[in-house]
């Protein structure tokens, strides 16, 4: 007797439908039906192909496709969501067709063309929970993920979904505009499910859903302006990281103008490359100005154009177009940056002659040398030991090509420095990064970024005064500058000025929403430090357990504390104890590196509260030359 065996293999499988298709159907079926046409011809099939997937099924309103990696499924679903939304930006809000898309890798069951099993129904399942015009992807597709694509990502939490009998880890591609609030009432409803519909409604409007939807910092009132990431006109990499650079530097010269509200780059990276609705970008990123522009080279030659638009309304409130030699070309930028901020000063008074002169920072000369010192930021942007590694390679490259080239000296200080979180020693990276920074704030001292670099350098070798001092003059030179801001931030406290930290954690978030992982954390430390608990325990509810530091997991137990919210926090405690048994008041609060005598005492107090271990153990002690000691544990010999 013979036996079929099933055939089985691993695949990334995307699920999407049309939102709304049988309103769509039943309002212009028609219509509707040819603007899909129109959609899959002109859209999905040439990225399909361009991205390596296959359609396995078509379904009316929806489509299942497979794909070999699930970096090719997630950059296409990306692409298709953009090239729909450009598709469709003429056509009215209530006719307009957008998808949602799911993204699973799993094992799935081989039936001819067809596809089955739990590896395609949790793709299913993620497209039905995913926001309009979103992309939701499974914990395993982000296991994959991780480091070959720069997005930013929310988790979702652990979501049970129909038939499937594990909960699935879930994260949501945060895109320009999307509506991240429904997922967490998804999430709240399914908590409260045995309250009446009418209630929860109720609850879930004025209670949870209301602060996700709320910006955390309210309009500033000065005129709020976004770059978009200047085209690539040129085709090659060089020109590529040449417009990502301009791109950079007319944002840091526009966010020295302490009249202006400059969105972060990581704001605007998600356009990069695609046709865009600007009254869209507007809203979506709450400003009223758009920066756009390309940069085309040919041979030593480079045409720059930029145009400010007004968002709400579409209007182009000026153009202009350079042409000239390639050297020019970051001259070309402050100019930009100039115009474009002489045009803004209108609404906000003028702009003071010394900011004016600020902006006027140290230019590359060399282009080689400028292109080696952006690869070297391309891998820095990838966050492992080996990228920063190669960061390294690229940044000595840079300055033996042009040492006077002040801006590769600071970024090669700034990957010394980042070694010592992959096991470098700290004496040897603060040896090798501290003549860098020097070098490039010799060469430029007008460089906010390198005093903040400096300053958090001089931090981490405990010299706090001029450290303070350092972030002082950064913040003078560029008020705006979220990432500036954000390092500020996670010193504010150490500093002894955690209100003012705070306020830096607002403007930061409010210019850069799209803020990395590690910058949450600095948020979440720095409003704990300055009693804004429930603002610290929005970065605490929206982290991934998965990922979360032993520092995270303390900062959320006494977090709750704070709020007086005994049983959440005895329940975060054993879930820390559970992953760091170890964990103890006296070998965490009062003798980990990176806290001021403030800062200990506060984490030790909330540990007490929320019921964390007193003494640490004898063993745990050893090799401290002077460990801090609670009273009650002095008895317990470190020895």
């Amino acid at each position: 007797m013979t036996s079929t065996r099933t055939e089985r293999r691993l695949a990334a499988i995307l699920a999407a439908d049309v939102v709304g298709y049988s309103r769509l159907v039943e309002q212009n079926e028609e219509g509707t039906l040819a603007a899909l046409r129109d959609i899959r011809s002109s859209v999905i099939d040439p990225l399909l192909a361009e991205h390596r997937g296959r359609i396995v099924k078509l379904m009316g309103d929806g489509a299942l496709a497979e794909f070999g990696s699930v970096v090719d499924a997630v950059s296409c679903a990306l692409a298709v969501q953009a090239g729909t939304a450009a598709r469709q930006a003429q056509v009215a809000p209530e006719r307009r067709i957008v998808f949602r898309i799911g993204i699973n890798l799993g094992d799935v069951v081989v039936e001819g063309e067809d596809l089955l099993g739990d590896g395609v129904n949790i793709a299913a399942r993620l497209e039905q929970l995913c926001e309009p015009g979103g992309v939701m992807i499974s914990g395993t597709a982000y296991d994959h993920l991780k480091g070959k694509l720069n997005l930013p990502l929310d988790y979702a939490g652990e979501l049970r979904v129909k038939n499937i009998s594990q909960p699935v880890r879930t994260y949501a591609v945060r895109t320009a505009g999307g509506q991240r609030g429904r997922l967490w009432r998804i999430r709240l409803f399914r908590r409260w499910r045995p309250l009446a519909a009418a209630l929860a409604t109720v609850l879930l409007m004025a209670g949870f859903g209301i602060w996700w939807f709320r910006p955390i910092e309210t309009a500033t009132g000065k005129p709020s302006i976004a770059v978009l990431p200047f085209d690539n006109l040129g085709g090659d990499d060089a020109t590529g990281r040449l417009a990502a650079g301009v791109t950079e530097d007319i944002i840091t010269d526009l966010s020295r103008y302490r009249d202006l509200d400059v969105m972060a780059r990581n704001a605007t990276a998600a356009y990069a490359g695609k046709a865009v609705d600007i009254q869209a970008v507007g809203k979506a990123l709450k400003v009223r100005y758009v920066l756009e522009g390309s940069i085309q080279r040919r041979g030593e030659q480079v045409r720059v154009t930029a145009q400010l638009i007004e968002a709400d309304r579409g209007t182009h409130l000026w153009s202009e177009r350079w042409d000239r030699p390639a050297t020019d070309v970051f001259a070309v930028q402050s100019e930009v940056a100039e115009q474009v901020a002489t045009r803004l000063a209108a609404s906000s008074g003028a702009i003071p002659e010394a900011e004016r002169a600020a902006s006027q920072r140290a230019r590359p000369e060399d282009l080689k040398a400028y292109d080696l010192y952006r690869l070297g930021q391309e891998a820095m942007g990838r966050f492992t030991k080996e990228s920063t590694e190669e960061a390294l390679h690229w940044f000595k490259q840079a300055v033996d090509k042009d040492p006077k080239l002040a801006r590769a000296w600071v970024a090669l200080a700034a990957a010394h420095d980042a070694t010592m979180h992959y096991g470098a020693d700290a004496d040897t990276a603060r040896a090798a990064a501290m003549p860098a920074i020097r070098r490039g704030l010799e060469l430029d001292p007008q460089d906010a970024a390198a005093h903040a670099t400096f300053g958090h350098i001089l931090g981490m070798a405990g010299d706090l005064p001029r450290a303070e001092a350092e972030f002082e003059t950064a913040l003078r030179l560029n008020p705006s500058d979220a990432g500036i801001l954000t390092k500020y931030a996670a010193w504010s406290s150490t500093f002894g000025e955690p209100e003012r930290g705070a306020q830096a954690a607002d403007r930061a978030i409010r210019l850069d929403p799209n803020y990395s992982i590690s910058a949450a954390g600095y948020f979440r430390l720095t409003y704990l430090m300055a009693g804004r608990y429930e603002d610290a325990l929005r970065f605490v509810k929206r982290e991934d357990p998965q990922t979360r530091t032993r520092g995270g997991w303390v900062q959320g137990a006494v977090i709750y504390a704070a709020l007086g919210r005994t049983e959440e926090a005895r329940a975060a405690v054993a879930d820390a104890l559970k992953r760091h048994p170890n964990l103890t008041i006296e070998g965490f609060a009062l003798n980990s590196p990176g806290y001021s005598d403030i800062e200990r005492q506060k984490l030790a107090d909330g540990m007490r509260a929320a019921g964390f271990p007193l003494c640490a153990k004898p063993e745990q002690l050893q090799g401290m030359t002077a460990p801090i000691r609670l009273p009650e544990c002095q008895t317990v010999s470190p020895r």
